[in-house]
């Protein structure tokens, strides 16, 4: 087996770049892991980059008789994305879209994120079907490929209801584009034994009356329990049953190339509404009546979910006083006018005449509320995961009920709950279909833990699909985790047919094997993946890869999640050795590993807390390894924070002898030099790049300063409108680029503006002393951090007289660091947040006639300013580009001069984003801008340049 994976290693690197194919046992671990409670390790993995690479691949294997597994975001949680053989995952070259029909379809590569498809659609006021709960991380390949629904999509807007067209390969490499009747013509041309195989089995399908109509009440539910049976009666045309087949297969049966979407109305008017009831019976009853109505969503919560809930802010005051017997119904209704709206959400009361509401909030539009109502409903999951005990994992079911029975379903799967002692375990879901989740915590580090779920699995699949004829998988997959009951819920013939399906499309059973078709009756509990505890900042983690879009080294080396698989697996690894149940030591290719592509690459921004369902800032975690790593340095650190003004000094010397040897031989030379320094150091010394600024020349003095008389000797221009100016000291020492079309430098500009507007300004005393901390604190040296962020609070304290005036940070780094420590009650602002509320009521924008380009800095998004940012530059300029996919620029404080490697990698879709035309861009962090200009080829400046130039 060894022998074959090297002969597939060496194939395969004839036309795949080597970087590209994965085999380093890290990585393997790393890369390999997804959302679900299970662990395969891949012996390798690919990132294939173009449909030639995925059709020689699949054709090597097939020549090598090795099995593999494709993976779009990893986010399912059902073990379908997992492999011990060949893993094939997408490089960020798979986000192709086009919109076709004035929105009514839409093209979409597997590499697509479900909520960036939702985005190109928003002009159109359309939408893809599918919405599941994982819309902003998981992709297009995935969700078709698990059929994925949600909240609103039910049945009737699911993948399976609304695909138009795909492009399939086969397992032989063959290629079939369903929108193409010429593809169509070659494929039956070049493969009668899929098309004369499938005729047969359509024909006998349809003739065998109980198995249809079996199939026919199954799928009247929400149901992704094994393959699409329903294809076989639904249609006649084996292209159109191939189609359909591959909605959910999970990449058992080949590989979606793209897919096109028949999409759905985004109404722009809802309202939801809050309607809590004495139990689950009266509940279920509301559901029935309600479903006649015009309503688009329809969540049921449990009494223990809602206590689950009970005590997180926002949530309203009656929550707290519900008993465990309460149950809730979350509604929205939508329309395309208020009017209609408003007339539905009466209609919808009115049927619940004869029904109690215990306690509720009205239907209501109000952006606020609704979001406190629907993070009721999103926060129960989280939950659920932040209590768990360590070591244990949180599992998250779905099970359909007939509707007509949801109220037993509901009681029955409580009293499973008791009998096997999940007592933590809640239930909610979209009721209009039946669909119920429960979520409860699981350990699987003994036998009698593994014996438990096992048992309580066996009676839930005794309860759902044989007792009442429900759905063991109704939007997550079948997976591995179903695969032993899918026969007990579609019979003997459903199940036989499934496999004559499996065989048909992939005789050699190479198809991510395991998955869906499984003879294992155990495989529901083989190869559970083992949660061990690592550091109580990530252990919460249940792996499921939301961190994962807006991490800027995803690219380069590893995502959040996949740092702290490797870390759980060190430190683990480094327990047995010292409990001497291990001969191995605890230095070795993992630990090497991780000092790289763990510690130096992470830019420790935090976004990753965002998009986390327990809010976990794998930031810290590395912060707080990098203590050691850096500690040998902490004198120096000390040093430089106790002579910051001759630190800052020192810089200022550095900018002025580069510019100076600039003119003298020129950038190749400074560049030639810079780079030797660079080897001879191993990359402890800084790279050049042309657009490292200039030395900032400007005076801003160290006193009181009115409007009017910050370079010269004018008298103050009398104003009640003060603010302290606190310039970063990034912006204290950094100019300009050569090629920027402003060349004063960001103080002189941010003057310029403050002057404008009538404001007097304080500049502190002792400033160029003064640091945030920040430098210090993104190396784990905590201590020497906290002792400039209190020497910098206690002096913005004294110059805004006690808090009195605000305070102006011109780099959102800083502000945002700032804000976060201080203990009295300042109000800290960065450029946009302080243009924005107080300096565009007194200023007349005229904007620029251009195309700019705008980069909001993950500062700045983490304190919610993305749209108050690209407000601002909408209004000062004719038309604002803000890229895709860019979410950090990677600098990471000092990291872009160190790491160069990191800020290439987070800002690479960026210079094709570019149109042409276009010269220059903005930001507002002054060492972001440096590698966003280098990356980019346009200069990039602080936004405050943008609103200064418009500003009349």
């Amino acid at each position: 087996m060894e022998n074959r994976y090297q002969q597939l290693e060496a194939l395969l690197a004839t036309k795949i770049d080597k970087e590209r194919i994965i085999t380093e046992e890290a990585k393997r671990l790393a890369y390999g892991t997804d959302a679900s409670f299970y662990r395969l390790i891949p012996e390798l993995i690919l990132r294939l980059n173009h449909l030639d690479e995925v059709i020689f691949t699949i054709q090597t294997c097939r020549q090598l008789d090795v099995p593999f597994t494709f993976r779009a975001a990893g986010t399912s949680l059902s073990g379908q994305a997992i492999s011990d053989s060949v893993l094939i995952t997408l490089t960020d070259d798979w986000r192709g879209h086009t919109v076709l029909d004035q929105g009514k379809k839409i093209r979409l590569q597997p590499g697509v994120i479900g909520a960036d498809a939702n985005r190109y659609l928003g002009p159109y006021q359309r939408k893809i079907g599918p919405d599941p709960a994982s819309i902003n991380t998981c992709k297009i390949g995935g969700i078709a490929a698990n059929n994925a629904s949600g909240m609103c999509c039910g049945t009737a807007q699911n993948s399976y209801q609304t695909v138009d067209s795909m492009t399939i390969v086969f397992t032989d490499g063959t290629v079939l584009d369903t929108g193409s009747e010429e593809s169509i013509s070659a494929f039956k041309v070049n493969r009668p034994d899929l098309i004369s195989g499938l005729t047969e089995l359509i024909q006998a399908t349809q003739r065998n009356t109980k198995l249809s109509e079996k199939i026919r009440h199954k799928y009247r539910l929400k149901n992704t329990t094994g393959y699409a049976l329903n294809a076989l009666v639904d249609y006649h045309d084996p292209v159109d049953v191939i189609e359909r087949l591959m909605i959910g297969s999970e990449g058992t049966l080949g590989f979606i190339a793209d897919i096109t979407y028949n999409t759905v109305i985004e109404h722009p008017h809802k309202a939801s509404a809050l309607l809590v009831f004495q139990d689950i019976e009266t509940a279920s009853q509301v559901v029935s009546i309600i479903a006649k109505t015009n309503v688009s969503a329809v969540e049921m919560m449990d009494g223990r979910a809602l206590r689950s809930v009970a005590d997180k802010p926002g949530m309203p005051d009656y929550i707290q006083a519900l008993d465990l017997e309460s149950a809730a119904l979350l509604v929205e209704t939508r329309s395309s006018c208020s009017h209609q709206l408003e007339q539905q959400c009466l209609e919808v009361m009115a049927s619940l005449a004869d029904f109690t509401v215990t306690h509720s909030t009205p239907f209501t539009t109000d952006a606020n509320t609704v979001a406190s109502l629907w993070a009721i409903r999103k926060g129960m999951f989280p939950a659920v995961g932040a209590v768990r005990e360590t070591g244990t994992t949180v599992i998250i079911e779905d099970v359909a009920f007939p509707v007509e029975h949801l109220a037993m379903g509901v009681r029955e799967l409580q009293q499973l709950f008791d009998k096997y002692h999940y007592n933590e375990a809640i239930i909610f879901g979209h009721a209009l279909e039946g669909n119920l989740h429960f979520v409860f915590t699981q350990g699987f580090d003994e036998q009698s833990e593994i014996n438990r779920y096992g048992s309580f699995m066996d009676d839930v699949a005794e309860l759902v699909a044989v007792k009442y004829q429900g759905s063991l998988k109704a939007e997550h997959g079948t997976g591995r985790n179903m695969a032993p009951y899918v026969e007990l819920e579609w019979g003997n013939d459903g199940y036989t047919l499934m496999k004559q399906i499996k065989t048909l499309f992939d005789p050699e059973r190479l198809l991510n094997p395991g998955v869906i078709i499984n003879d294992d009756e155990r495989a529901h509990v083989s190869n559970l993946k083992p949660m061990p505890a690592a550091d109580e900042i990530v252990d919460r983690c249940i792996e499921c890869g939301f961190c994962e879009p807006v991490c800027p080294s995803r690219t380069l080396t590893l995502s959040p999640r996949q740092r702290i698989v490797l870390y759980r697996e060190l430190q683990y690894r480094e327990r047995q050795y010292l409990a001497g149940n291990s001969q191995r030591p605890p230095v070795d290719e993992l630990k090497t590993v991780f000092e790289y592509q763990g510690i130096d690459t992470c830019a420790a921004t935090g976004l990753c807390a965002d998009r986390c369902p327990v809010g976990i800032n794998t930031g810290e975690l590395i912060k707080k390894l990098r203590i050691e790593k850096y500690q040998r340095f902490t004198p120096i650190a000390r040093w430089t924070a106790d002579h910051f003004g001759a630190t800052t000094n020192m810089v200022k010397a550095g900018l002025k002898s580069n510019q100076i040897a600039r003119k003298i031989v020129g950038d190749k030379v400074v560049a030639t030099i810079t780079d030797s320094l660079r080897k001879i150091t191993g990359g402890a010394t800084p790279i050049w790049m042309p657009e490292i600024p200039t030395s900032n020349p400007h005076k801003i003095g160290t006193t009181v300063l009115a409007t009017g008389n910050s370079d010269n000797n004018q008298p103050p221009i009398a104003s009640t409108k003060k603010v302290v100016y606190v310039p970063s000291c990034a912006s204290r020492t950094m100019g300009q680029q050569d090629s920027a079309k402003d060349q004063r430098p960001l103080t002189e500009v941010t003057l310029s503006l403050l002057k404008k507007a009538g404001f007097e300004v304080i500049i502190p005393e002792k400033l160029n002393s003064q640091c945030c901390g920040m430098p210090y604190n993104s190396k784990g040296m905590n201590d020497i951090a906290t002792q400039k962020a209190q020497e910098l609070e206690g002096l913005l304290w004294q110059a805004s007289e006690q808090g009195t005036y605000p305070v102006l940070m011109d780099t959102s780094p800083c502000a945002k660091r700032s804000i976060e420590n201080v203990s009295k009650p300042l109000n800290i602002l960065e450029p946009v947040g302080f243009v924005s509320h107080h300096l565009l009521p007194h200023l007349t924008l005229s904007p620029v006639q251009e195309t700019v380009m705008l980069h909001v800095t993950c500062s700045s998004r983490r304190m919610g300013l993305e749209s108050d940012m690209l407000s601002l530059a909408k209004a000062c300029a004719e038309d604002v580009i803000l890229p895709e996919h860019i979410q950090c620029c990677g600098w990471a404080g000092d990291k872009g001069f160190t790491t160069p490697e990191l800020n290439q990698a987070a800002v690479a879709p960026l210079k094709q984003q570019v149109p042409p035309g276009c010269t220059r861009g903005f930001s507002n962090s002054r060492t972001c801008e440096i590698g966003l200009s280098h990356h980019s080829g346009i200069p990039y400046q602080s936004i405050l340049y943008l609103v200064d130039e418009a500003a009349v």
